[in-house]
C-alpha cells in the first residue's frame, strides 16, 4: 500500500510546490514580432503531433496479443500525462534552457514558466542566438509533444512483459537523462551537435534513434517472452487497429515535420511534401519487396513500411528535395524490412520491431540527411556535414543504448521491471490493470486458465 500511495503523494507535493513563489523567473531577451499566421499554424501543428501518441497506441495495440491490448495502448497514452507535468517543471528547461557546456540546459531557466512566456524570446546567446517568431509557451508546447511520443515508442520492444509501475519510473528517468540532453545538443542554438552543423529537422536523431536504441537495450534487458522461447506464433489482436493507427500517425506527422519549420512558410511546405512522398514510397517499397520474395502483400507490411518512411524522412524533411525523399523512402523501407528479417531469425525478442524500424529507420534518415541536405550534403560535393553526422550517429547510439541499459538496471533495483510468469501468462491487461479489451476474448477465450487467473489476480494487487 505504501508503494501504491507514492505516486499520488508525489502529485500532491508538485501541486504544493506550484503554489510557492520561487521568483526564479528573469526577463528574457525579446524575439521577433509574432506573425498571426505562424502562430495559428504552430497551434495546429502542436495538436497534430499530440494526435500521434493516440495513433501510436492503436498502431502498437493492434499488433500485440489479445491479452495485452489495453496495457500496450495505455503505455503510450499515459505518457501524455507523465511527460506533460515533467516538462513544465524541469524538462523544457533541461532541453532548451540556458546552455551548460553544450550538453544540457539550466533547469532553472523556465522553471514552471515563471517568465513572461506569452511573448517571443531570443533563444541562446552570442552569435548562435536565434530570434524566435512564435511565443515561447507555444514553442514549448510544440516541443512537449516530441518528448511525449519518444518514450512511448520504446514500449513496443518490451510489450507483453513489463511492469506498469516500473515503466512509469523508467519513462521519467529516460526523459530527464537521455532525451533532454539529446534535444539540447541537437536543437538548442548552442548545443554540441548544433555547433557541429548536425542537421535534424524534426527528430530522427533525438526521437527515433534514441527510442530505437533504448528499445534494443530494453528487449535485451527484459529477456524473451515465454511464448517467444517456446516458438509460439504471434497473432496480432486487431489489424484494423494497426491501419487506424497508421492513418493517425501519417496525419499527425505533417505537424511533426512541417511544424518543425516553426513558421507557415516554404520550408514547412517542403517538409510537408517530402514527408508524404517518402512515406508513400516506403509503404509500397516494403510491400512490393515482400511480394517479390514470395510473401503475400499484407496490410501489416504496408503499415509498417509507411511508418518507416515517416521515420527516415524526419531528420531530412526540410533539408532535401522531393526527388531525394523518394530515394530515402525506398532505401528505408528495404533496409528496415531486411533488419526485421534478421531480427526474426535471431533470439532477440523486440516484440514490435522497434529497433529494426525506428532505430534503423532513424539511422538511414540521419545518413541520408548528411548525403542529400541541400548545398551542404555529400551529394553536393561537401564532406563536413556528412562527417559530423557520422560522429553524432555513433555518439547518439552509444549514449542512448548504454545510458538506457543503466536506467533499466537502476529501475529494476527499485521496482522489478518484468512481471512474473503467472502475470505474463494471464496477460498484462488483467494482471496490471484489471481490464480487458474484449470481454469475450479477454476472459472466456482463456477460460482454461481460470485457476491461473484467480491466483494471479490475487497475487498482483498492488
Amino acid at each position: 500500500m505504501k508503494r501504491a500511495a507514492t505516486p499520488f503523494l508525489l502529485l500532491v507535493a508538485l501541486a504544493v510546490l506550484a503554489l510557492i513563489p520561487f521568483n526564479l523567473g528573469r526577463e528574457l531577451p525579446a524575439g521577433n514580432e509574432p506573425n498571426s499566421g505562424d502562430v495559428a499554424w504552430m497551434l495546429t501543428a502542436s495538436a497534430l503531433v499530440l494526435l500521434m501518441t493516440p495513433g501510436l497506441s492503436f498502431f502498437y495495440g493492434g499488433m500485440v496479443g489479445s491479452k495485452n491490448v489495453v496495457s500496450t495502448m495505455l503505455q503510450s497514452v499515459i505518457a501524455l500525462g507523465v511527460i506533460s507535468l515533467l516538462w513544465v517543471f524541469v524538462g523544457f528547461s533541461l532541453a532548451f534552457g540556458d546552455d551548460v557546456g553544450g550538453i544540457i540546459g539550466d533547469p532553472r531557466t523556465f522553471f514552471m514558466f515563471d517568465n513572461d512566456v506569452a511573448g517571443t524570446i531570443t533563444l541562446g546567446q552570442g552569435d548562435a542566438a536565434v530570434k524566435m517568431g512564435i511565443p515561447l509557451l507555444l514553442f514549448s508546447m510544440f516541443q512537449l509533444k516530441f518528448a511525449i511520443i519518444t518514450p512511448a515508442l520504446i514500449t513496443g520492444s518490451f510489450a507483453e512483459r513489463v511492469r506498469f509501475s516500473a515503466y512509469l519510473l523508467f519513462m521519467v528517468l529516460f526523459s530527464l537523462i537521455i532525451y533532454s540532453p539529446l534535444a539540447h545538443m541537437t536543437w538548442h542554438p548552442q548545443g554540441l551537435f548544433a555547433a557541429w552543423g548536425v542537421k535534424d529537422f524534426a527528430g530522427g536523431t533525438v526521437v527515433h534513434m534514441s527510442a530505437g536504441f533504448a528499445a534494443l537495450a530494453g528487449a535485451m534487458f527484459l529477456g524473451r517472452r515465454k511464448s517467444h522461447i517456446n516458438n509460439v506464433a504471434h497473432e496480432p489482436a486487431n489489424i484494423p487497429y494497426v491501419l487506424l493507427g497508421t492513418g493517425m500517425l501519417w496525419f499527425g506527422w505533417f505537424g511533426f515535420n512541417a511544424g518543425s519549420a516553426l513558421a507557415a512558410d516554404k520550408v514547412a511546405t517542403l517538409a510537408f511534401a517530402t514527408t508524404n512522398t517518402a512515406s508513400a514510397m516506403a509503404m509500397l517499397g516494403w510491400m512490393f519487396f515482400d511480394w517479390m520474395r514470395g510473401k503475400k502483400p499484407s496490410a501489416m507490411g504496408a503499415c509498417i513500411g509507411a511508418v518507416v518512411g515517416l521515420v527516415a524522412i524526419t531528420p531530412a524533411a526540410g533539408f532535401v528535395t522531393v526527388r531525394h525523399s523518394l530515394v530515402i523512402g525506398l532505401v528505408a523501407g528495404v533496409v528496415s524490412n531486411l533488419a526485421v528479417s534478421m531480427k526474426t531469425r535471431s533470439t532477440l525478442d523486440d516484440t514490435l520491431d522497434v529497433f529494426p524500424c525506428h532505430g534503423v529507420g532513424g539511422i538511414v534518415g540521419m545518413i541520408a540527411t548528411g548525403i542529400f541536405a541541400q548545398d551542404v550534403g555529400l551529394w553536393y560535393g561537401q564532406t563536413e556535414t556528412f562527417k559530423y553526422h557520422m560522429i553524432a550517429l555513433v555518439i547518439v547510439a552509444v549514449f542512448s543504448f548504454f545510458g538506457s541499459l543503466a536506467l533499466y538496471k537502476l529501475v529494476d533495483m527499485i521496482i522489478p521491471l518484468r512481471v512474473t510468469d503467472d502475470q505474463e501468462q494471464l496477460g498484462l491487461d488483467l494482471s496490471q490493470h484489471g481490464e480487458a479489451a474484449w470481454r469475450l476474448n479477454g476472459l472466456l477465450a482463456h477460460a482454461h486458465h481460470d485457476v491461473v487467473v484467480e491466483e494471479a489476480l490475487v497475487a498482483t494487487v498492488d
